[in-house]
């Protein structure tokens, strides 16, 4: 297992992460400082909605989307891919093996490809990249999920070689290169998911990433896909828990070898007053709301600064101070659920 996950700016940070989503370059509810404050070492930001807004080269004359939101840490950029299957499969579109088709309303169709999705990536300036992939659906028939598997090969191959090229072209040494994860598709079929992660390591890449949902239809971790990705990952290879925000999920891929993670999870269950709590030793912990949340020892700016009877005030009267209040907490808490895993493995 990888223990350090290296910025381009040269600092070692240690695994495992979990990096809140900035989707549109902002955590929802909070400013890159409060971010910072409870020692979150990173965020994610989405690439397709801001190659939506604003173009590659203003984003490289603003020197990069991390000097953009005022952010000293480290960045993550996912390829658009979750959204082939979030705006595309289930609102409209197409998906073919030149790109997706996103139509957005009141706009015309446009066109992601693997190589858009990375220049745009590079001109981000991120510090992990993430090839486009055709989102396998968790509903899908074999067949779907194996065509799936096919365009996501395909799409990984261009990708790497438009990789090396901008690479090569912007004169990036390796050693300042950003990572270049795959994702690994497949459903839940489990000689999919070995095909497609075989095939993904023959290109080579610097990790993989857990494609398509990773609960199954019955609501509980799937720990069959996660352990197939795992075994069949090269040595070195980082394993990127997209999307994997529910803390006994990550506790459940960090211990089979995955030890990066994104999600909204935190801060979206912080706007909806669902707070996390440690509830002893070890990795136990609790959900509360602002009005039953329990004495807690929690070091966070808010848990220092404020009663939860005030910050329950402010859900009851709408005030938005709730939203920060709240994210700045579960951010804290995921902060700590790092700290902890690498303690307790």
């Amino acid at each position: 297992m990888q223990l350090t996950f290296h910025t381009r700016d040269g600092r070692e940070l240690p695994l495992p992460l979990f990096f809140p989503d900035a989707t549109r370059a902002v955590v929802k509810g909070v400013d890159s400082v409060d971010v910072a404050t409870t020692g979150t070492p990173g965020v994610l930001v989405n690439t397709y909605h801001l190659w939506r807004m604003i173009p590659a080269e203003q984003m490289t004359a603003l020197r990069g989307v991390a000097t953009f939101m005022h952010w000293d840490g480290a960045t993550i950029s996912d390829s658009g891919g979750f959204q082939v299957m979030s705006l595309v499969k289930k609102m409209g579109g197409k998906v073919t093996d030149d790109g997706v088709y996103f139509k957005p309303e009141n706009s015309p169709t446009l066109l992601l490809t693997p190589e858009e999705s990375i220049q745009y990536q590079l001109a981000l300036g991120t510090d992990l990249c993430v090839v486009l992939d055709d989102f396998t659906p968790p509903e899908a028939t074999y067949e779907q999920a194996e065509e799936t598997v096919t365009r996501t090969i395909l799409w990984a191959t261009r990708s790497k070689l438009a990789f090396d090229e901008v690479c090569q072209k912007l004169q990036i040494p390796k050693e300042k290169r950003p990572y270049l994860i795959a994702p690994v598709q497949g459903g839940f079929y489990p000689d999919l998911r070995r095909r497609c992660a075989r095939e993904l390591a023959r290109i080579g890449f610097d990790g993989f990433g857990w494609g398509g949902w990773p609960v199954k239809p019955d609501g509980t971790f799937d720990e069959e896909s996660g352990k197939i990705m795992a075994e069949e990952a090269p040595a070195g290879y980082l394993l990127y828990g997209l999307g994997i925000g529910k803390p006994s999920d990550i506790v459940a891929a960090y211990r089979l070898g995955w030890t990066i993670f994104d999600c909204v999870i935190p801060t979206r269950d912080a706007r909806h007053n669902r707070l996390y709590f440690w509830t002893g030793e070890g990795l136990k912990y609790t959900t509360k709301n602002a009005a039953h949340a329990p004495e807690t020892s929690c070091d966070c700016y808010t848990c220092t600064h404020y009663d939860w009877a005030y910050v329950n005030h402010l859900f009851t009267i709408g005030d938005t101070l709730s939203y920060r209040l709240a994210s700045i907490h579960n951010l804290r808490f995921y902060a700590q659920l790092m700290e902890k895993l690498r303690v307790l493995g």
